[in-house]
C-alpha cells in the first residue's frame, strides 16, 4: 500500500531528496516549506503525489493545524521526517542566548511538536514511523559547533527514549546521522560575533563553513535510498550514520570513549586499591 509522508524542510537538501524517492516509490509526500511556493517545481513535476504545506517549525498552532489538515485529506500520516534545520557556527562563549533558543527552537521543540501531533493517530493504527534527521554532531562536537551539536545530542537524547516508548506500538525511529553531504546546509546558516581569542579555534570551522558547500562529498539522492531501506527493513535501526566521514567519525570517538572509560575504571581501582591498604 502507498503511503503518506510529512517531510520538513522538503524544498532542499535531504527533504527534496526524501521527497523524491518517496514518490519514486508510489508514496504520496506532503512537503513541508516555510515559504509559499518554495516546493512548486515538486508539485508540477508529480501532480497528485506532492502536495505543498506551508509550515514554520516552531510554529505550535501552525503544526497542529497542518496535520490535522492533512490527515483529514489524505486519512493519516505514514512517515514524519523531521528535517528542517539549518547550521550555526561560533564559540560557546560568543553564542548569545537568542541564537541558542532559536536553534533549539528549529531542531529540537519543532521536531518534538510534530511528533507530538502525530503520534495519537499512529498510535490508534499501530504504525508509522519517525524519522529524525541529526548529524554525525549528533554524536561528538567540535570547536565552533557547540550550539549545533547541542541540539542534536538533545534530539538523539529524545529520539532514544521515544524509540523504547513507540517501539512495542508499532512505530518505528530513525535517527540519520549524516556526514558532509550536498545539501545546502553550510549556505542556509548563521554566525555569531567573532572573538579575536577563539581564531585558532573556532576560525577554522567558520572557513570550512563559508568555502565549503557544494563540494561535500556526499550525494543527497543516495541518502535517501538508504533511508528508505532502512524503514521498509524487518527491523529498523535506531541510528544511520550516513557518508564514511560520519561512519569513520563516530567509531573513532567512541572507540575514545570507551579507552579514557577503561584508563578511569583502572584508575579508580588503582586508587581503591591504595587506600584500603591505607
Amino acid at each position: 500500500m502507498s503511503k503518506v509522508w510529512l517531510v520538513t524542510g522538503a524544498n532542499s537538501g535531504f527533504g527534496r531528496a526524501i521527497t523524491e524517492a518517496a514518490v519514486a516509490a508510489g508514496d504520496t509526500v506532503v512537503a513541508a516549506v516555510r515559504r509559499e511556493g518554495t516546493a512548486g517545481d515538486l508539485v508540477a513535476a508529480y501532480p497528485g503525489q506532492v502536495v505543498e504545506a506551508v509550515l514554520d517549525v516552531t510554529d505550535t498552532a501552525g503544526i497542529e493545524a497542518v496535520v490535522r489538515e492533512v490527515q483529514a485529506q489524505h486519512g493519516g500520516i505514514d512517515v514524519l521526517v523531521n528535517n528542517a534545520g539549518r547550521t550555526h557556527v561560533g564559540a560557546a562563549e560568543e553564542d548569545s542566548d537568542a541564537e541558542l533558543r532559536s536553534l533549539f527552537d528549529v531542531h529540537v521543540f519543532g521536531p518534538a511538536a510534530l511528533v507530538r501531533a502525530v503520534l495519537p493517530q499512529m498510535r490508534a493504527r499501530r504504525s508509522g514511523a519517525i524519522v529524525q534527521l541529526s548529524s554525525m554532531g549528533g554524536q561528538m562536537s567540535f570547536s565552533g559547533f557547540s550550539a549545533y551539536s547541542a541540539t542534536k545530542f538533545a534530539l538523539e537524547g529524545y529520539s532514544e527514549a521515544l524509540a523504547a516508548e513507540v517501539g512495542p506500538l508499532g512505530i518505528r525511529v530513525l535517527v540519520v546521522e549524516p556526514g558532509a553531504f550536498r545539501t545546502g546546509l553550510m549556505g542556509n546558516g548563521s554566525a555569531s560575533t567573532e572573538t579575536a581569542d577563539y581564531a585558532d579555534t573556532v576560525g577554522p570551522t567558520r572557513r570550512m563553513i563559508e568555502n565549503s558547500d557544494g563540494s561535500q562529498p556526499g550525494d543527497p539522492a543516495r541518502a535517501a535510498a538508504a533511508i528508505l531501506a532502512a524503514l521498509s527493513a524487518e527491523r529498523t535501526p535506531l541510528r544511520l550514520p550516513l557518508g564514511s566521514d560520519s561512519v569513520d567519525a563516530i567509531l573513532g570517538h567512541l572507540d575514545g570513549v570507551r579507552h579514557r572509560r577503561l584508563g578511569e575504571d583502572r584508575a579508580r581501582h588503582r586508587l581503591r586499591q591504595r587506600v584500603t591498604c591505607e
